[in-house]
């Protein structure tokens, strides 16, 4: 399994009336999570799409558990628990706060297509290269 955390500070920007964080921000900070963690592996969203690929979101689920506000530090924990086949990725996120407390759980599906003609396509070789080690069966 593939682990990765990111954290982010809320802007006031980002918080509603009631000095809670609005729901659809989260879509943005699993996006955050999802590119950093693909960072971390040493390859970038940029890097897929000079390549000729994309991944558009085909699919979100999110529960909200806990209010986040104005200034928490957030932890957003991205997991990927399998080594992705064909054209779908699925991420699993979680955001907690500093006292380590889930906020909000949500599964992000994705697809690799083709740039030029918008059809399915495999995940990057380099992309698959990094992840590889993690589902091992000593990285399991």
């Amino acid at each position: 399994m593939f682990i990765a955390e990111t954290n982010i500070r809320v802007r006031y920007a980002e918080t509603d009336q009631m000095d809670v964080v609005y729901y659809g921000n989260y879509a943005q900070y699993f996006e955050v999570g999802r590119v950093e963690a693909i960072r971390q592996l040493g390859y970038s969203y940029k890097d897929m799409e000079n390549s000729g690929v994309m991944m558009p979101v085909v699919e979100m689920q999110c529960k909200y558990l806990r209010p986040a506000h104005y200034d928490d530090l957030l932890t957003i924990k991205t997991m990927l628990r399998e080594l992705p086949e064909g054209h779908r990725i699925e991420f699993n996120q979680e955001v907690y706060n500093e006292q380590g407390k889930l906020l909000t759980a949500g599964k992000i599906v994705l697809y690799f297509l083709d740039m030029n003609t918008r059809t399915r396509t495999h995940m990057p070789a380099p992309l698959r290269a990094a992840l590889a080690p993690f589902f091992t069966q000593a990285g399991s």
